[in-house]
């Protein structure tokens, strides 16, 4: 009876624990809580150095000069044309924010040859010459954003260029005659549009590949004399409407930062778990009590018959 008794507990106690069990996989599950996590952005401000060195490829529209008006069958065999040149720059500027920036550069660029062919009625000119300028310029830039440490960048600037024309010789041809001029210099308004890619290196050093169109304005020439040293009247050869596209080089180095502009800070959901609560493994309301105990009876023996006795 014992090893009865035994039986049935095992099974109620298994029984118990499944349903406990059940229950608490039944229950609903933690909740889980979202609270804000600060995520700054990087906002670099203050003042930096920068140098460029660059190629330029120089455009002039026309040659005019106050004798063409009187030379007959004037034109042009040849349009007047630069060779390419090397420029070379520094300058300082103010990262105002992540987007926006400003600096103020000044740079030479170098000599660079020129020559133009034209013709009239009774011979040619053979131009030749050499054209250099000192260039400043204040500029502002938009930064349009950043991938994988790339910057693309737009931007424009206004300034003052400073051209010479030098070495400037007439050479006609044909009649074995020409002219000569002084060197001269033409102070310009000047003006550009920048558009490149910036390689941010690190916070503070950054590495520009940029394209600029650049208009220089008007150059001339010192008064043109004729070779055996007359002259009638003042006659400089005029360079008209000097262009470039320019393509450059560039590193920037943010030296002093100042920290005035404020950190923008957004914020961005961050899970956070909660703790628990307590599970009832057997909740008595939800499955009643428990089963009671079974009741065993002692059995009843009768006792056997008497034998029958056997007669003879």
């Amino acid at each position: 009876m014992s090893s009865v008794k035994k039986v049935f507990a095992a099974g109620a106690t298994a029984a118990t624990m499944l349903g406990g069990q059940a229950s608490a996989a039944d229950m609903p599950q933690p909740p889980i809580v979202y609270q804000p996590a600060p995520v700054v952005v990087n906002q670099f401000d203050g003042w930096y150095l920068r140098g460029d060195i660059g190629i330029t490829n120089q455009q002039v529209k026309s040659f005019e000069n106050v004798s063409f008006a009187t030379a007959p069958g004037f034109a042009f065999l040849d349009e007047p044309a630069f060779d390419s040149g090397l420029m070379v720059g520094l300058g300082v500027g103010y990262q105002y924010n992540d987007w926006l920036r400003f600096d103020i550069t000044g740079e030479y660029r170098g000599k660079t040859r020129f020559t133009g062919l034209d013709r009239y009625t009774t011979g040619t000119n053979d131009y030749t010459g050499s054209k250099s300028e000192w260039l400043f310029l204040a500029n502002a830039y938009v930064d349009l954003g950043t991938w994988w440490c790339i910057t693309p960048f737009i931007g424009a600037g206004v300034g003052l260029a400073n051209i010479t024309i030098s070495n400037f010789r007439d050479n006609n041809i044909l009649n074995s005659g020409g002219g000569y001029a002084a060197d001269d210099t033409k102070n310009n308004f000047a003006w550009a549009l920048h558009a490149g890619l910036a390689y941010n290196v690190s916070k503070n050093f950054t590495v520009e590949f940029a394209y600029r169109y650049l208009n220089l304005g008007d150059a001339q020439s010192g008064d043109l004399v004729n070779l055996d040293g007359s002259n009638t009247i003042n006659n400089p050869m005029i360079f008209k409407d000097i262009t470039s596209h320019d393509f450059k080089l560039g590193l920037r180095w943010l030296c002093c930062e100042d920290g005035s502009a404020q950190r923008t800070v957004s914020y961005a959901p961050k899970p956070v778990y909660t703790q628990p609560a307590p599970v009832l493994a057997v909740p008595p309301q939800s499955y009643g009590a428990p089963p009671p105990p079974p009741v065993y009876t002692q059995p009843q023996y009768a006792p056997p018959p008497p034998p029958l006795s056997r007669r003879g």
